[in-house]
Parts: C-alpha cells; structure tokens; sequence
C-alpha cells in the first residue's frame, strides 16, 4: 500500500477516533447533548461529543488526496478509539485539551504510539453529530518506523449520518472506496499491522 494510502487511512481514523471519544464519568451529558448542536455541547463544561450509532460515510482530505469511506458506529466504537492517532487505543493518548468555540469545540492532544511514534494535534471539530460533522486538523509525527507517517500533515473530515449499518457490517468496519474492509477497533487493539482486512464477501 502507498504512503498517500496509509497516511490517509491514519487520517480517516483519527478523524474517526476525534468524534468518538467520551469520558465515562460524562455519559449522562453526551447522552442530553447528542441531541443537541456541538455549540450547544460546548456551552458548559467542554466535553467530546458523541456521534449518532449507524453507518456514516466520511470523505478525508490530506495531501492533495481525498478518499470516501463509511463506518459503523455504536457504543463501543466511541469508547474504545482514541482523540488522537490514527486509531490507537484511548489509553496511549493524553487527555485532550477542550475549548469551546462558534459552532462545536477546538482540541489539542497528544498520543505516543510506540512505533507509530509521537503525535501532537489541534483542531476544530463542528456540526451536530447526529446528522453531519467536520474536523479540521493539524498535526505532526515523530519517531514512526514507517518514515511516510513522519512529519507535520494537515486533514479535514467531512462525515454524514446515512442510515443503519447494513447487515454483514461490524461495529468498526470501515470500508474504503476500494472496497476494502477493515476494522479499527483491532487498529486500536493491534496497530495497522495486526488489523484485518478484506473484500466484500470475503
């Protein structure tokens, strides 16, 4: 796979991992928001927002390249996949920094994914989380064994709610344009290397 390909699977995962991080102790209050605009999330203490379960489709933009791609979400998705990083697991990564602004939330955070290296991030995200999202975002890598994930990268994410997930569709199944299927709740468990992929019907 190229390095565009693995950069912008990393950035459809952190984008991924962005909308779905929630802090136990703040479930009642994602529960009340998530029926609520970001703004309206923001307007008391700045807590992630939590994404509608379902199948969303999400378009990434990084590096001159974009890829379309759609998830399935439910509440172990959302709990499991960090703020940051390209899928790892939530206990790799700092607690993020919040800041309410017009419209959703900024965010900085910081991951240290072994191999993966060090990231450091900021950003906004924005929308409602029920319907449609958007994440905007800087971020800078080192340290990665693979050197293509080093260095500083710029991402924006595009995501709309579409239904249901299909039956034959996972909780974490992300299926590329390619249609290649894979599922980043193993991504955070095992990193790329221990993720499995496949074709539909395969």
């Amino acid at each position: 796979m190229g390095g565009w390909r693995v950069g912008l699977m990393a950035a459809a995962a952190a984008g991924v991992a962005m909308a779905g991080c929630s802090k136990p102790a703040d479930k009642a209050a994602s529960a009340e928001g998530a029926a609520k605009p970001a703004a309206a999330v923001a307007s008391g203490p700045a807590t992630m927002p939590t994404r509608k379960e379902g199948l969303w489709k999400q378009t990434v933009s990084t590096a001159g390249m974009t890829q379309s791609s759609t998830i399935c979400v439910d509440k172990a998705v959302e709990a499991k996949l960090a703020v940051w990083g390209g899928g790892v697991a939530r206990e790799k990564c700092g607690q993020p920094t919040l800041t309410p602004v017009p419209g959703g939330l900024s965010f900085s955070s910081t991951c240290d994914m072994g191999e993966g290296g060090k990231t450091t991030s900021h950003g906004t995200m924005t929308g409602d989380f029920n319907s449609a999202y958007k994440v905007e975002a800087e971020s800078t890598t080192e340290g990665a064994a693979a050197p293509q994930m080093n260095g500083a990268h710029k991402m924006t994410l595009d995501a709309t709610y579409q239904g249901p997930c299909p039956a034959g569709m996972k909780p974490g199944d992300m299926t590329l344009g390619n249609g290649m299927t894979i599922n980043m709740l193993q991504m955070a468990e095992h990193g790329p290397a221990g993720m499995a992929m496949h074709r539909p019907g395969k």
